[in-house]
C-alpha cells in the first residue's frame, strides 16, 4: 500500500488510517449547507403568496411510541378525519435519500453507508421545509409529527432549526407491552419487506426505544404535555380515545 502524502493524515512517521482534515471539512460542509437550507426556508416563507398565515406559529403534535405501536395507523385516521397534516420522520429520511442532486441525501446516505447516525439538524430540516412547503401551498398549519424527537438531540436541533416557528399542543404517547409490540413487528415482517422487523433487530430497535426515546417522554410528562393512550386495544377503540383527545 502506497505511503501518504498527507501531512493531515500523519502523525510523526505514523499513518492515522484517516483524514482529519478531510472528516472536519465534511462536517462543515454539511452543518454549512443546513444553515444555508434554513436560510433560504425563511426567505422563500416570507416571500410566500400565502403571506397571511406565514405569521402564525406552526401547531404541532408529536407523536411517540414504541415500534408497532399503531402511530402511524392513527396519525392518517387524524389526518383524513380532521385535516391534520401527517408528517413521518422516518418517511422523509427515505424520501431525501432517493432525490437525485440533493445534497442532503448525499449526506443522509454517507452516514448510514458508515453507520452513523443522521444528525438531528438534518432531520429537523426536513420536517421544517415539509411544513413550511405545505403551508404555502395548501395553507396547512396544523401537524402532526410521528416518530420525532426520539432523543435529546433531537429535541435540541427542534429548538434551533424551528424554535418559535412552531407551538407545541402537546405529545401523543401511545403506550404498548413489549410483547404485543414483538407480535405486531415480526407479523408485520411476514409481508412488509422490512429488514427492521425480523427479532433481531426488533430487539435492538426496543433498547434504543428505551434508552433514548422514553427520556424524552419523561422530559415532556414533567412539562404536563404527555397525553397517554394505552395502544395495546383494537385500531377503532384506540382511534376513538386519540379523536376525544385532539376535540379536546
Amino acid at each position: 500500500m502506497p505511503e501518504s502524502n498527507c501531512k493531515h493524515c500523519t502523525k510523526g512517521t505514523i499513518s492515522m488510517g484517516f483524514c482529519p482534515f478531510s472528516l472536519a471539512l465534511f462536517a462543515g460542509t454539511a452543518l454549512s449547507y443546513v444553515k444555508y437550507i434554513q436560510n433560504k426556508s425563511s426567505k422563500s416563507t416570507s416571500s410566500s403568496p400565502s403571506s397571511t398565515t406565514t405569521d402564525e406559529p406552526f401547531r404541532v403534535v408529536f407523536v411517540l411510541g414504541g415500534p408497532g405501536a399503531g402511530k402511524g395507523t392513527q396519525c392518517e385516521l387524524l389526518s383524513k378525519n380532521h385535516g391534520w397534516a401527517h408528517l413521518s420522520a422516518g418517511d422523509l429520511l427515505r424520501a431525501e435519500r432517493k432525490k437525485e442532486n440533493s445534497p442532503l441525501a448525499d449526506i443522509i446516505n454517507s452516514n448510514i453507508s458508515a453507520g452513523k447516525i443522521v444528525p438531528s439538524e438534518i432531520t429537523t430540516q426536513l420536517i421544517k421545509n415539509a411544513m413550511v412547503e405545505l403551508r404555502s401551498s395548501e395553507g396547512q398549519i396544523k401537524f402532526l409529527i410521528d416518530g420525532f424527537p426520539r432523543s435529546e438531540g433531537n429535541v435540541n436541533a427542534w429548538e434551533e432549526v424551528v424554535g418559535d416557528a412552531a407551538v407545541l399542543e402537546y405529545v401523543l404517547f401511545f403506550e404498548c407491552p413489549y410483547d404485543i409490540l414483538t407480535s405486531r413487528l415480526l407479523e408485520r415482517g411476514k409481508t412488509s419487506g422490512r429488514s427492521d422487523d425480523s427479532l433481531d433487530v426488533i430487539r435492538k430497535r426496543f433498547n434504543t426505544y428505551r434508552d433514548e426515546s422514553m427520556p424524552i417522554i419523561e422530559m415532556y410528562e414533567k412539562e404536563g404535555k404527555v397525553r397517554k393512550i394505552m395502544a395495546d386495544r383494537s385500531i377503532e377503540d384506540v382511534y376513538a380515545e386519540v379523536e376525544s383527545i385532539l376535540k379536546n
